[in-house]
Formats: C-alpha cells, structure tokens, sequence
C-alpha cells in the first residue's frame, strides 16, 4: 500500500495458473470506488537481461475482488518462465517499476 497524489493504492502482485500455465499478475487497485480510480493511469515494468516488459492501464477499485480483477486478466501478466529469465534464473528477485 502507498500513498501518491495525496490517494491511498495497493499494489496487488500474485502467483496462479492460466489454464495449465503458471503465471504472476500484478496490478494497480485504488482505495475508492470505480470512478474516482479512472481520474488516474500507471505503467508496471518488469524485465532484466536487456529487455522489458511494460503494462499500462487504470487502477481498479478495491471494491472490485482481486479475484474477479485476476480472471479478467486485466493487468500485467507475466509467465513463469518469462519471470525467471528476467530474474537471471536464480530465482532471487524480480524487480517490478510502478509509475503514475
């Protein structure tokens, strides 16, 4: 949870399978309801090894469940594999740039 432009957001980051895929999502939620969490936009950024992968979008409301969030795979999908490569293989960090 952080505070920017004087609101409260929660970044929401979580491991599931995409069918028989593992994968990460991550997203932007807004402490508030629907329309006041359209008045912004963020961009999530992973990568490593000399490549990126970017994500824009408009926070959702924490009203909305993470999991219904989740299933509409509305924000940043990375595949596992994808996570590893990114992270050198070593499984030790992830770096993940949110901006605003």
């Amino acid at each position: 949870v952080f505070n920017c432009f004087a609101r409260h957001f929660c970044l929401h980051f979580e491991a599931f399978h995409l069918g028989m895929a593992p994968v990460y999502v991550a997203f932007l939620r807004f402490m508030g309801d629907e329309e006041e969490a359209r008045q912004f936009s963020y961009s999530l950024e992973v990568g490593g090894n000399g490549r990126k992968l970017t994500w824009q979008g408009i926070p959702r409301s924490i009203r909305d469940s993470h999991k219904k969030v989740r299933d509409s795979q509305d924000g940043l999908i990375i595949q596992r594999n994808l996570a590893l490569f990114f992270s050198g293989g070593d499984r030790q960090e992830l770096k993940l740039k949110v901006a605003g």
